[in-house]
């Protein structure tokens, strides 16, 4: 007995593959974003606030008000724009422990950063 197939019916992926299809979705989606200057994503915004206390806090003191490097507090960072901050952020300072995060960081991520620090809210 031949079986015939029903063209109309597809098979039914598994709840982990499209577990699996979605978080790629949302990859590539976040990295797309990113990659073409639109706003980082909110929880972006946390993961950067917690590079921040935990990457520059490392010199800056956990409260970014001073330890072994100066403060990034907003009134310490009053003379610069946010423009500046964030070449900063992405090219160090030579001849200081200030690294460039370029290899690590995008444009949009570093002006973040800036946007927090000069308005004093790091997350």
């Amino acid at each position: 007995m031949r079986m015939i197939r029903n063209p109309a019916r597809r098979p039914s992926l598994s709840a982990a593959a499209l577990c699996s299809l979605a978080a790629l979705a949302a990859a590539l989606a976040v990295a797309a974003a990113t990659t073409h200057g639109q706003e980082v994503a909110a929880d972006d915004s946390a993961r950067l606030g917690d590079l921040v206390r935990q990457d520059c806090g490392s010199c800056r003191g956990l409260t970014l008000k001073g330890g072994l490097g100066k403060p990034l507090t907003a009134d310490s960072l009053a003379q610069w724009d946010r423009d500046q901050v964030a070449a900063i952020i992405l090219n160090g300072v030579p001849g200081t422990p200030m690294p460039p995060w370029r290899p690590l960081l995008t444009e949009t991520e570093a002006r973040l950063i800036a946007d927090m620090l000069k308005r004093g809210k790091v997350k």
